[in-house]
């Protein structure tokens, strides 16, 4: 997990996490419509794997 990948996943969570395949961007989409920590977390565990 690179740098710009942890700051990506701060600010835009689903850029971060759109090369990991289309359901997981469409996850971290909605967990971030829902609120913006939960699309942070979601998208630092999913570059965590």
């Amino acid at each position: 997990m690179s740098l710009i990948r942890v700051l990506l996943s701060i600010f835009f969570p689903p850029l971060a996490v759109v090369d990991k395949g289309c359901g997981s961007f469409l996850i971290i989409f909605l967990l971030t419509l829902c609120g913006w920590v939960p699309g942070v977390i979601g998208a630092l565990i999913i570059l965590n794997k």
